[in-house]
């Protein structure tokens, strides 16, 4: 139910809530079996996973940043190796890289989808550049025909970074298809949020998948013995059994995230507020929406989300510090070039709600602020 004291950048149990009774069941169903670990709804969930992104393989493990380490350890990423990353994403995408001991490569981001652009990740390549991970930001592919382009003429393995854009395409080809690996999260937060933690691969490499599954059971086959050093990271049976539960709701919540975002645009443009306010479109494929995503002055931008936190709605800023910038890796051998868009994407950007079960009234809500907002600004101005 909405509520009337403010409007939350996020509400998972209005969508959780109404699938309550079918996710008991299924829990249930699980502690009936005494299969807590590679019970039937993980392999049932790896199948219709596969399914959606079109792949001949899905991999469930631990987590989305468990996913984006195992696809470069089975990719044999080590000490020397250079991978090239945006800055501009969630820590996960480049710890996955330095924890193997390899270098960062930070390409700049495109300023209109804030995605990786093409043409840096072409400078950016070397005789060393063993990977190029493009991360499919905020629900939208990045331009995949041309990375797909580079990487194949440089010989570099691409690992699809699309945590947050479960259900997106790119000319009806699912994300996680288009490169080597896909990798993807069910964090509570995503458009596909699991109860905890839990993550996905996908690939068409048959022996890849292989090497992911025997990278995620501690490089161990047969029992005890161990050809590679690999983690534990497994999708457990309870989790499984949820989205599987879930899964059967994302295209209904995918369409509802794209009624909001073509409603916040319309919105934005009746009140005139898109000549102050950058608003995102769609641009690239089929964008699912896991962040509607504005830009705002950097002079305004601290002051709007503090307005906004006033009357109880919810605001974020994914991401105040690019990853090159973070004080963890201030330390850490790093290439990195000029990223002009990156720090300007970090100094600007500001997600307003976006989930599924938001209603016209709460978006209304929304505008409404921003445009009392804006209007205060340009009357404190004149």
């Amino acid at each position: 139910m909405a509520s009337n004291n403010g409007v939350p950048l996020l509400d998972v149990q209005r969508g959780n809530q109404p699938l309550r009774d079918e996710i008991l069941q299924a829990f249930a169903d699980v502690f009936d079996s005494g299969r807590f670990l590679h019970g039937m709804p993980v392999r049932e969930l790896e199948d219709q996973v596969a399914s959606l992104c079109q792949t001949k393989h899905a991999i469930g493990c631990a987590s989305g940043s468990d996913a984006l380490l195992l696809s470069l350890m089975a990719l044999d990423v080590g000490p020397g190796d250079e991978v090239i990353a945006p800055s501009f994403t969630f820590f996960a995408t480049v710890s996955a890289i330095t924890r193997l001991g390899a270098v960062p490569v930070f390409a700049d981001i495109e300023p209109d989808t804030f995605n990786i652009c093409p043409d840096s990740i072409e400078r950016a390549i070397t005789p060393k550049t063993k990977a190029v991970i493009p991360v499919h930001l905020f629900g939208q592919p990045a331009k995949m025909k041309q990375i797909v382009r580079i990487a194949e003429q440089a010989n570099v393995a691409i690992v699809e970074d699309a945590a947050q854009a479960i259900g997106s395409n790119l000319d009806g080809e699912g994300v996680g298809s288009l490169g080597k690996v896909g990798c993807f999260s069910f964090y509570p937060t995503k458009n596909l949020g699991g109860l905890g933690d839990g993550g996905m691969l996908v690939t068409n490499d048959e022996d890849l998948a292989d090497r992911l599954r025997l990278f995620a059971a501690h490089g161990m086959r047969p029992r005890y013995e161990h050809k590679v050093l690999g983690i534990n990271s497994r999708l457990d049976t309870m989790q499984a059994a949820a989205l599987a539960v879930k899964l059967r709701h994302l295209e209904e919540w995918t369409q509802q995230r794209r009624a909001n975002a073509q409603r916040y645009q319309a919105l934005f443009a009746e009140r005139g507020l898109d000549e102050q306010i950058t608003i995102p479109q769609e641009i690239d494929g089929r964008h699912v929406w896991n962040q509607f995503t504005i830009r705002v002055p950097r002079d305004a931008r601290g002051a709007m989300r503090e307005t906004l936190a006033q009357q109880g709605i919810g605001a974020e800023i994914y991401y105040p510090i690019p990853i090159h910038r973070q004080v963890c890796f201030q330390n850490t051998p790093m290439r990195t070039g000029e990223l002009p868009e990156t720090d300007r994407a970090a100094a600007e950007v500001l997600s307003l709600p976006i989930f599924a079960e938001l209603t016209e009234a709460e978006q209304t809500r929304v505008i409404d602020a921003i445009d009392d907002f804006v209007n205060n600004r340009r009357a404190s101005a004149a």
